[in-house]
């Protein structure tokens, strides 16, 4: 099979020199992937002149700002990755954990950016995708379009979002700013949980040869970048609270599946600590648990499915999250009374409080994962499980205002948050689900992908199969040095890092 995105070399010469030349007058340098994954590698000018450069603007200088390591302000540069750890008042559990935070990236708050940076960038430097010509369509549950647009808009080219018509008004408002025409956004039927809908339409587009896919969930790239830059970033949290305390022990990397690109990161923390990697999907749509199906609104977090670039044999755990606990925990944090209540009545600190700004939807979910293993797994003060927090509550105000009216109809008070609190946090009963995977399990789960990969999108059978053994993986990654030497080189040609 013929993997795209994965080539070595140039496939194309004159789309090269044509992509070439159009960096080169745009003035366009590409990060390599070592540089997203070590941000302090960067040249010092460079770096020096991001200072005066908007973090939210459509600047190509904002792609050196496609990493981890961005300060609250998303201008400087911070020693460790954002991140904060979660007290036992606020997660009712001993464990410490400890979640990156990805609304400090550039351009749409949200660390997706990277993942649509890794699968373009490949295409650029191999002479696969013409920027002159191609349109990039980023099929996506929201955040992942988001990130596409952007990256596409700041390399010289048109990019297309195709999402849910169901998301959240915000993620449209955005796109709205950002495509160049408003065709490019494209809205199909239903929510969440309606990907096939997704690949129907991208289907069509694909009959246009001027359109290029990246398909988030059987892009390699988006599992590579995240194993290099967010497994390291993890480990490099990890490693600086453990130079404090040599105790600490790293049980578990948590993270919702969606494209599976962010759980990659689990692979690189589980070779680093020897921790356990565990996948998240809503309770409403239990397709690991369950081969289920089903609508629910932990947005970000697509199902129906298993994504190609899923490591599933490298999986231990899987975890059910509801998301009337998403939806209800994103009014307890992001109203008065609601924070008045973790603050005065379960003493969380006003800074942790505070830090909730940056936790959306499934940020919530896989830190309601993270409290579920702590518990079932009886752990205590000494362990450690990390997780991300995705984007921020900025994307979902108008998703809270619908909780709040659906779920609250007379007033979200101090009694409320009180209980929503116990139900959610304290309690999970009904509103979690959680299941170690056995061998025969994971078999089940990988064999599931083969109904929409093998079947539906045409991914030959052996290329599908090979997947389940650990060697495929660990080859995989033996790419991400030919890239950035193919990166490098294309940088020496544009000479745009070369002041004027």
């Amino acid at each position: 099979m013929q993997r795209p995105g994965l080539e070595r070399e140039v496939v194309d010469r004159s789309v090269y020199e044509r992509t070439v030349r159009r960096f080169s007058e745009a003035r366009i340098v590409m990060p390599t992937f070592a540089q997203l994954a070590y941000p302090a590698t960067v040249d010092a000018a460079a770096a020096a002149r991001l200072s005066s450069v908007d973090p939210d603007a459509a600047d190509p200088a904002n792609l050196m700002r496609v990493h981890w390591y961005n300060g609250a302000d998303r201008r400087t540069r911070r020693r460790l990755p954002a991140h904060v750890v979660l007290p036992p008042s606020l997660t009712g559990v001993e464990a410490r954990i400890v979640v990156a935070l990805g609304d400090r990236f550039p351009m749409i708050a949200s660390h997706k950016v990277l993942a649509a940076y890794a699968c373009l960038a490949p295409r650029i430097v191999t002479g696969q995708f013409d920027p002159t010509t191609n349109r990039a369509v980023w099929p996506s549950t929201g955040n992942y379009c988001r990130g596409g647009v952007a990256i596409s808009r700041i390399m010289g080219c048109r990019g297309v979002a195709v999402l849910p018509e169901g998301m959240s008004q915000e993620r449209f408002d955005w796109l709205a700013r950002w495509v160049a025409d408003p065709a490019d956004i494209i809205r199909t039927p239903g929510s969440e949980s309606n990907v096939k809908e997704i690949y129907d339409r991208c289907a069509e587009l694909d009959e246009d040869p001027s359109n290029v896919i990246f398909n988030q969930f059987s892009e390699f790239g988006n599992y590579l970048v995240h194993y290099l830059a967010t497994g390291r970033a993890l480990a490099h949290i990890v490693e600086a609270m453990r130079e404090d305390e040599p105790r600490l022990r790293v049980h578990a990397f948590v993270s919702a599946t969606g494209s599976a690109g962010t759980i990659g990161a689990g692979d690189f923390v589980k070779e680093r600590f020897g921790a356990r990697i565990a996948a998240v999907e809503a309770l409403e749509c239990p397709t690991m648990l369950e081969n289920g199906f089903g609508e629910h609104n932990i947005q970000g977090i697509g199902d129906k499915h298993i994504p190609l670039i899923h490591n599933v044999m490298n999986t231990d755990t899987v975890v059910g999250i509801s998301d009337r606990a998403t939806d209800q925990l994103n009014v307890l944090f992001n109203t008065a009374a609601g924070r008045e209540y973790l603050v005065r009545r379960r003493g969380v600190p006003e800074e942790i409080v505070d830090a909730l700004d940056s936790f959306g939807l499934s940020s919530i979910c896989n830190v309601l994962a993270a409290i579920s293993i702590a518990r079932h797994d009886g752990l205590g003060p000494d362990d450690v499980i990390v997780t991300v927090a995705t984007d921020g509550a900025a994307m979902y105000r108008t998703e809270r205002d619908k909780a709040l009216a659906r779920d609250f109809p007379g007033e979200f008070d101090e009694v409320a948050a009180g209980e929503t609190f116990g139900r959610h946090v304290l309690g999970g009963g009904d509103s979690q689900q959680l299941l170690d995977l056995t061998q025969t399990d994971r078999r089940r789960i990988f064999n599931l992908g083969y109904f929409t990969w093998v079947e539906q999108q045409g991914v030959a059978f052996d290329a599908f199969v090979e997947r389940g053994e650990p060697g495929f993986w660990r080859e995989l990654r033996a790419i991400l040095p030919v890239w950035d030497n193919l990166i490098e080189t294309f940088n020496e040609r544009t000479r745009a890092g070369v002041p004027a």
